[in-house]
């Protein structure tokens, strides 16, 4: 009766040390548990101390830039190294004695361009502020006055805009008048300017000159520059001045075109270069289709030192 009392003794002492392991262990993770969520809290703690120490830099910086001195003279920082310095920085103080002077030599500033020299390729015209002749006389004796002088009062500048207006050419004719009467044929002379009209429409060579101007050097398109003549009493549609521009180019630089064809054939190789480029209201193409501007160049203009 007592071994059995003392197996069941056993076995219920080894119960509880079971237990006591299982107890055990579960403590340990509760433990590991906690270790590793302290661990984690620190991190994340030191996380936001390193972003606050940024913040913090960022408002320094800008609050300096903001509220700051604006010279371009670098401050020095406390526990800085200056990387730009430092050889002079570490220096010793130099001997007296040891010293080498170094001359600079002395420049002049650029010379300011005056008010006279920035307008002197302008005209100018002079108004004369006179007196009214029935106001020279002296309010005093009745006097005549006498001219003593003239003071500058200002100077202005004035922009002349451009103006347009039509020009009729009209050829004279002249008849010899015994001519008429005796010969077969009259003799008759009529005035010509000179040259022969090559221009095409009614523009003038400077008004043909002033609208490429307009359009390729100062940019200002034709739509802009049809206001523009509209403004100054001319209906001159877009359509018309770019037929100024089209025909009269073609016209004028067809000799410079037929030039260059010729180097361009006599070279021994050509060089090209296609620049894809869209052509609205091309004869059986549609617009979508992709067409080529090509730039050539031979072997003939190409010089000789290349």
């Amino acid at each position: 009766m007592a071994r059995d009392s003392r197996d069941q003794q056993l076995i219920e002492l080894k119960d509880t040390v079971k237990e006591l392991n299982t107890t055990i262990r579960n403590l340990n993770a509760l433990i590991e548990a906690a270790n590793k969520r302290e661990e984690e809290h620190l991190l994340k703690e030191q996380e936001h101390i390193e972003r606050e120490k940024v913040l913090q830099e960022q408002i320094d910086y800008l609050t300096k830039k903001l509220f700051g001195k604006s010279s371009e003279k670098r401050d020095e920082f406390e526990g800085q190294l200056n990387l730009f310095n430092e050889a002079e920085t570490l220096k010793a103080e130099p001997d007296p004695e040891e010293q080498e002077f170094t001359t600079v030599e002395k420049h002049t500033r650029k010379k300011k361009s005056k008010m006279a020299d920035k307008f002197a390729n302008l005209p100018v015209q002079e108004v004369i502020l006179d007196v009214p002749e029935n106001e020279r006389f002296c309010d005093v004796c009745g006097t005549p006055l006498e001219r003593i002088g003239k003071e500058f009062l200002r100077r202005e500048i004035e922009f002349i805009k451009p103006s347009i207006k039509i020009i009729y050419y009209y050829s004279v004719s002249y008849g010899c008048p015994k001519c008429k009467i005796n010969a077969e044929v009259p003799h008759i002379v009529r005035g010509r300017d000179g040259q022969a009209h090559m221009l095409h429409g009614m523009a003038s060579a400077g008004t043909v000159a002033w609208v490429m101007y307009q359009k390729y050097v100062n940019s200002l398109p034709l739509y802009r520059q049809e206001k523009d003549f509209k403004m100054y009493g001319a209906e001159i549609c877009r359509g018309t001045i770019a037929n100024w521009i089209i025909n009269n180019a073609e016209e004028f630089f067809k000799p410079m075109c037929n030039y260059f064809q010729r180097k361009l054939v006599a070279g021994r190789y050509a060089m090209a270069d296609e620049t894809p480029v869209q052509v609205l209201k091309e004869p059986g193409r549609r617009p979508e289709t992709k067409s080529y501007m090509c730039y050539v160049m031979s072997s003939c203009l190409i010089p000789k030192s290349l």
